[in-house]
């Protein structure tokens, strides 16, 4: 799908994000898929079933169902799925596709694109057609890199390694806290300064500049899918001063936070 020019790509219906139902359930149909389907869990929890393997799923589960697939999923009636999916179908031959399932950890950039899609048709839009298969090219992109991402290699050993990732998720779980360097490194049971160092050299970032990202990516998330106001996120996260908060989520996002809302 890599090498399909985005007018290949055929739009079906139907499209929607939607909150599932307690009772809800998809049966398995008679027939196997006829086309491709793009399916995005964003909260709850829930089984998936293709072709007789079953997977557990929560938020950043990801299939692309494909033609000649049977499924069928359940969910936990107490924490319903929330789910956006997409049907579509390509004009030509492909050889390069994404792997059926796969759990995306950096969520941020993918939902954005999957609520672009759909908000695309949810009113008259100029273009809306022709958005949307770029839109949808840069979704496959998007599952072709995660597939093909390689464990990263770095210098140090897999403890130290582990140490650095999981003081990297979790200031990304808590973006409005604001981190001391200090605690961060004492986490990951480090030197300040050697903290810092093996941070930048695996994250590919300074310890700082990883948490303003985090914070804003949250921003930006808030802004669009929670319904809050500029005021109103920029207190959850923890800034003091809105015209600072403004001025930084223009500095990385090169729009302001009312645009983006």
């Amino acid at each position: 799908m890599l090498h399909l020019s985005p007018d290949s790509y055929i739009k079906l219906p139907p499209i929607a994000k939607i909150v599932c139902e307690p009772g809800w359930k998809w049966q398995r149909r008679e027939k196997p898929m006829a086309n491709y389907d793009l399916f995005y869990v964003w909260s709850g929890e829930g089984e998936v079933e293709v072709n007789g393997t079953t997977y557990p799923v929560g938020k950043g589960s990801c299939f692309l169902f494909r033609p000649g697939d049977y499924t069928s999923a359940t969910h936990n009636p107490q924490k319903p799925l929330v789910l956006t999916y997409i049907h579509f179908d390509v004009r030509e031959p492909v050889q390069l596709v994404p792997e059926r399932y796969r759990k995306l950890t950096d969520t941020v950039d993918f939902e954005y694109l999957l609520s672009r899609y759909v908000r695309l048709f949810l009113v008259e839009t100029y273009a809306a057609e022709e958005e949307a298969l770029l839109v949808l090219k840069q979704l496959m992109i998007h599952l072709l890199r995660e597939d093909r991402e390689l464990p990263i290699e770095r210098k140090g050993s897999n403890q130290l390694t582990e140490a650095i990732h999981e003081v990297a998720n979790y200031v990304k779980q808590h973006p409005s806290v604001a981190h001391r360097v200090e605690d961060l490194a004492m986490r990951a049971q480090l030197s300040p300064r050697y903290f810092s160092v093996k941070f930048k050299e695996m994250i590919g970032m300074s310890v700082q500049s990883y948490m303003i990202r985090t914070r804003i990516e949250r921003a930006q998330h808030l802004l669009m899918h929670e319904g809050m106001n500029v005021t109103e996120v920029a207190d959850a996260l923890g800034y003091r001063d809105i015209f600072f908060f403004s001025r930084q989520f223009k500095q990385y996002t090169g729009r302001s936070p009312s645009e983006i809302r």
